[in-house]
């Protein structure tokens, strides 16, 4: 209870009706004036401070134990206000016979305001709809998933290309800021991943030029910035698409760029993670042939090779990390460099495919119900890796999602995958087995795909509810107007 007298403490948590967070909690205060009232004028303001736990400690810093996903973030739709039509659902467009998707997504926990009616129908003839990441409410319905099932946070995808264009870089910033929100709403991790996919020689600038514009305006890995995450004690930033035989091998621009992340006296001083090919150490098949690629790696903190699509079933996988991964992890402890591994839970790409005049197998690879995933995510442990990306949360043109997706989804000219015996929460479920795995909270687990035991249903915690008895004063009257962590509902 707090002493009314006491001007201090009483005046920083009472007043008009208001928000204050400190830690893990939030605290709501409720206030009442009682008017015209024979009681004492010290007893005419009741204050109620209703004190409950909205979110658990946020996790801790650092890669090490973590189960990460990729999240793309890149659909938008004609009514969600960005002027970018029906981005990455479609070239043109959206309707049956021309989509860019393999799975639809499950939007039925979205608000009905967030979910968008699209020209594609159920069997039933109901409305199939879409969702869009630039609405904050539905980014934090995803990251509620992630800390209903235990999975740590995402890389946020940002393509460098993308941030030329005013209208496409602003959905951007919206969708990251919802990210960053919902992060810290429930306790998730956040990180950016620069994604260099279509960039050009000589136009690296861009890049540097937008991450200054995001460290300056919207404080992105500052100390402010705490659900950013950290490692070895830096904010943790990817660059990924580095080493690729496909692409220009750029060396001293990739240089630059690393350097400028760790060194630079404003706006460095990151640890950097680089996004790289299944045989960047061989250097072979997928990546240059440059040994000058080698010299550029142990300049980083992190590696994280790109498997999606290397392998295609379970026995194919444990081969690629028995051969592979095992010396990949060696050569990193060797260099003092952390490594990060990829897993997928399938693949399949039949629609986005048929728009570039090209023909692609629905379920090119088959999710098992999820024995492919858990073959990655045991034999990517067992090989010596600390931490685990999951691609991706939400990537459903490629067919890699792990959220929740329509097992019903529209009939019609287009086809989409999908599982009909598997509930549309078991990739969340499955990941969130990884992350047990990764952190060793649980040493019951094995090659087999992991048994699903119904959980227990748990009683809400009662809220801690505290009478506060104040003095009347004015609403303006209390110190703690204007504080940046309290806010009028």
């Amino acid at each position: 209870m707090l002493d009314s007298n006491n001007n201090s403490r009483s005046k920083q948590l009472i007043g008009r009706p208001g928000i204050v967070k400190t830690g893990k909690y939030r605290h709501y205060i409720i206030a009442a004036t009682l008017e015209n009232s024979s009681i004492p004028a010290m007893l005419r303001t009741v204050v109620l401070l209703v004190s409950f736990c909205l979110a658990p400690v946020s996790i801790a810093d650092d890669l090490h134990g973590k189960v990460m996903c990729g999240y793309q973030g890149w659909f938008r739709t004609p009514g969600d206000g960005t002027g970018n039509g029906w981005r990455h659902y479609a070239r043109g467009e959206f309707k049956p016979g021309n989509c860019t998707i393999d799975l639809w997504p499950d939007v039925s926990e979205l608000p009905q305001n967030e979910q968008y009616p699209t020209a594609f129908r159920h069997a039933d003839g109901s409305v199939a709809k879409v969702f869009s990441p630039v609405n904050a409410t539905t980014v934090d319905i995803h990251f509620k998933w992630m800390k209903n099932y235990g999975i740590d946070g995402v890389f946020l995808q940002r393509f460098v290309t993308s941030t030329k264009n005013p209208k496409l870089r602003a959905s951007l910033d919206k969708v990251l800021q919802n990210c960053r929100s919902a992060a810290q709403n429930h306790g998730r991790k956040w990180t950016l991943t620069y994604d260099l996919s279509g960039l050009k020689p000589g136009q690296t600038d861009l890049l540097i030029d937008d991450w200054k514009r995001l460290r300056k305006q919207l404080k992105v890995g500052s100390t402010s910035d705490q659900s950013y995450l950290k490692h070895r004690g830096k904010p943790l930033i990817t660059l990924w698409g580095l080493g690729f035989s496909a692409r220009p091998f750029i060396y001293d621009e990739w240089k630059k760029l690393i350097h400028f992340l760790k060194h630079d006296p404003t706006y460095g001083g990151c640890a950097v993670m680089v996004g790289v090919p299944s045989y960047w150490r061989t250097l072979e098949r997928d990546s240059v042939k440059d040994a000058k690629l080698h010299k550029l790696l142990k300049q980083v903190d992190v590696i994280s090779p790109w498997t999606v699509g290397r392998y295609r079933t379970p026995e194919q996988a444990n081969k690629f990390i028995t051969k592979t991964t095992k010396a990949d992890v060696a050569w990193c402890k060797k260099h003092n460099l952390d490594y990060l591994p990829t897993a997928f839970p399938g693949f399949s790409w039949q629609n986005l495919k048929k728009t570039k005049g090209e023909n692609a197998k629905l379920n090119h690879t088959p999710r098992l119900q999820g024995r492919f995933l858990w073959s990655q995510c045991w034999g990517y442990k067992q090989a010596g890796a600390k931490s685990l990306y999951i691609a991706m949360f939400d990537e459903i043109d490629e067919g890699t999602a792990i959220f929740k997706c329509d097992n019903n989804p529209p009939v019609g000219t287009s086809k989409f995958a999908s599982e009909k015996n598997v509930p549309n929460d078991h990739y969340l479920w499955l990941t969130g087995q990884a992350t047990e795995l990764f952190s060793n909270k649980n040493n019951h687990f094995s090659d087999k795909l992991p048994e699903r035991v119904a959980a227990a249903i748990k009683p809400p915690e009662k809220p801690n509810i505290v009478f506060i008895l104040s003095d009347d004063q004015a609403w303006t009257d209390y110190g703690f107007m204007g504080h940046p962590n309290i806010k009028t509902p």
